[in-house]
């Protein structure tokens, strides 16, 4: 059941340009306002991942809150982690507006946003400031849309943050930033996997600890790119997978919204998304950390995304169609579920259902 609060929230934002809406959203978990009131974690759902200890799997994905400046909010709302970005060296407007799209009747969002942020200098600053409050937060990274080396992009964000972040993620799967999905071709991933490492290496010598390192993909890759991908993924040592971001696929959206140029996350993006997720676990083995994301807007959704082969799972659009009580009811009824089953932890559910998933086409 959703909350009275978020009821009226709906109601207000759902009238109201969907970029406004979301800036809006932004302004109000800044601000304080008690949104939702979720219960403590189960210590049933805590879950180690990457060397990383996360009080429950259920993560905010990257793209909510671009510019890290609402993740203590977000962690309250009772997300395990928060994922801000993506977030390029310079900042960046982004695609002409309009450029968000919501798809009421199909639970699915469109974006073409661009890589719109306020770039690596003032992010930095903001999530420098939080240090030493606690929570698990990632920064997601990017490269600027007229970059002449976007790997060196990359290097300049795994430079930027490797000191300041909980985790970085590589993100090269936009649809929305023009050849950006070339660098997921093996020969670009190789040389592009080498020198973030490299220069992740620096920063975790120069710091004393490690910094876990993921490289998040697109759906919209043929068995042989995922083949590769995991190659390079295991040659290279990653800290592990994002699986996925948004697709340029169409299936299973009925909206008038649906000829909108960009890409297409929510409801229709859970069954291609999962596919990809198994298919993945099957390739990388089981010791690989895999995160999930794409369609999970219940807790039912969010159980399968596991059981497919995730370690831990990741939300954007349900949220917006479900409200922001949706990850502390998930956490909450995630630990019921560990509690009637009599699991010690979510792990061993774990991959029971990868078989079946990686057996299905992608269409």
């Amino acid at each position: 059941m959703k909350s009275l609060i978020d009821k009226i929230a709906r109601q207000a934002l759902y009238r109201m340009d969907s970029e406004r809406a979301h800036n809006l959203a932004i302004m109000a978990l800044k601000s304080g306002i008690p949104l939702a009131h979720p219960q403590p974690s189960s210590k049933r759902l805590k879950t180690i991942c990457a060397g990383m200890v996360f009080p429950n799997p259920i993560g905010m994905a990257a793209g909510f809150d671009k510019n890290a400046e609402a993740a203590n909010a977000l962690l309250r709302l009772g997300f395990g982690f928060v994922e801000c970005g993506t977030v390029t060296p310079k900042p960046q407007a982004g695609n002409p507006k309009p450029r968000l799209f919501r798809l009421e009747e199909d639970g699915a969002l469109i974006n073409r946003l661009g890589f719109n942020n306020d770039g690596l200098v003032a992010v930095r600053q903001r999530v420098k400031l939080r240090a030493g409050q606690g929570g698990i937060v990632g920064i997601n990274i990017g490269a600027n849309k007229d970059s002449a080396d976007r790997v060196a992009d990359y290097e300049t964000g795994v430079r930027a943050f490797g000191d300041v972040a909980s985790y970085l993620t590589v993100n090269i799967s936009s649809p929305n930033t023009s050849g950006l999905r070339s660098l997921q071709d093996r020969g670009n991933l190789s040389e592009l996997l080498t020198r973030v490492l490299s220069a992740r290496n620096e920063v975790a010598r120069r710091k004393g600890v490690p910094i876990p390192l993921f490289v998040k993909i697109a759906p919209d890759l043929t068995e042989a790119a995922l083949s590769d991908i995991a190659d390079e993924a295991l040659d290279k040592r990653i800290d592990g997978l994002i699986i996925s971001n948004t697709t340029l696929s169409r299936t299973g959206a009925t909206s008038r919204l649906a000829h909108e140029k960009g890409g297409l996350s929510g409801q229709p993006l859970f069954e291609r998304s999962t596919i990809v997720l198994a298919k993945m676990r099957l390739l990388v083995g089981p010791a690989m950390p895999l995160i999930g994301v794409g369609g999970v807007n219940s807790t039912e959704t969010a159980l399968e995304k596991i059981r497919a082969g995730a370690d831990l799972v990741q939300i954007y659009s349900g949220m917006i169609f479900e409200g922001t009580c949706l990850p502390g009811r998930i956490v909450e009824e995630m630990g019921a579920f560990a509690q009637r089953e009599k699991l010690s932890s979510l792990r061993q559910i774990r991959d029971t259902h990868v078989d079946d998933w990686a057996a299905r086409e992608l269409a």
